[in-house]
């Protein structure tokens, strides 16, 4: 079986594997150049960033790669724009955009001459997307970790985004392996985003104390939780998520107000920069469905050798 040709503007990857972009900086410059330097897309998580910190990374990224790099950015937060601006202003290649829905980005990216995805988990907003300019379209359903904007599995929704546009659709969500990618390029895609697989990388910026977690996790660990960005999101069970359910979580004492909307029954910048850094029960470690089934931290590049080997075994 042979990988499929993924273009999105003018940007042909080697493979067509993007690392999702992972926010408050489980994404950074390192895993990003190394995704890049495999031949993927790598993404970073510009979310819970300034505008000068992205053009930093951006920078920095650049400066371990001539690869396709590209940020994601989450409409729900209050510096979208700017931060959209950032990275159009250090030319970056791609910037991927979900959590709700921008209009104005197309038109930015039209002036920057940048491609847009958009994050989509229904047809009617793969449409509007297309309809609006987006170069392509992540499909990305709700076997994905972080926020969700459905509860949908990738094998529901990825069928009918295909079949509703007429642009490169990206399968997202509980995308482990090389067999997985297979199976959604036999249902149309034109390549896959994944962000679980990479957090075991060793490339990536998260504590060995979230990855452990990662490892040790079983099926019966991920779970969705209430987010104050007002959507689900699958996570691990931990001590925070327990308390969680039993209603005993803190008020947050202050607002950084980084959210154009939060229902403030917790700060969501708190609970993940404490996991990131390894105080796990202290915080939200977010995971794709199919997390137990990863088994080891590897370099990106040996993690590309076996996902291309098991692809082209399938």
């Amino acid at each position: 079986m042979n990988f499929p040709t993924l273009k999105i503007g003018d940007l042909i990857p080697r493979y067509p594997i993007i690392q999702g972009g992972m926010a408050y900086r489980v994404s950074t410059a390192p895993l990003v150049s190394a995704v890049a330097n495999a031949g993927g897309i790598g993404t970073i998580g510009a979310t819970g960033m300034t505008a000068d910190e992205l053009i930093e990374e951006i920078r920095q990224t650049r400066s371990m790669t001539r690869g396709i790099i590209g940020v994601n950015v989450m409409y729900a937060i209050r510096n979208f724009a700017d931060l959209v601006g950032a990275a159009i202003r250090e030319k970056i290649d791609v910037i991927f955009t979900g959590a709700g829905f921008s209009r104005d980005i197309f038109d930015w990216g039209r002036e920057g001459r940048v491609p847009i995805v958009s994050i989509v988990s229904s047809a009617r907003l793969a449409k509007m997307a297309e309809k609006l300019g987006a170069a392509a379209v992540v499909a990305e359903s709700g076997d994905a970790g972080g926020h969700l904007g459905t509860e949908r599995s990738t094998v529901e929704i990825l069928p009918e985004i295909r079949a509703a546009v007429g642009i490169p659709v990206i399968a997202a969500g509980g995308i482990i392996n090389g067999r997985d990618i297979a199976d959604m390029v036999r249902m149309g895609a034109d390549g896959v985003q994944m962000a679980t697989r990479f957090v075991l990388s060793t490339e990536c910026a998260v504590s060995d104390a979230f990855k452990q977690h990662y490892l040790k996790a079983g099926a019966e660990d991920v779970i969705l939780i209430k987010s104050p960005v007002g959507m689900p999101g699958r996570a691990l069970r931990n001590a925070f998520t327990k308390l969680m359910e039993e209603g005993g979580l803190p008020k947050p004492a202050e607002c950084q107000k980084c959210l154009k909307v939060c229902s403030r029954e917790y700060c969501i910048i708190e609970a993940l920069k404490n996991s990131r850094l390894g105080l796990i029960d202290q915080g939200i470690v977010f995971a794709g469905k199919n997390v137990h089934k990863i088994k080891d931290i590897l370099p990106v590049s040996k993690i590309f050798d076996r996902l291309i080997a098991e692809f082209k075994a399938v």
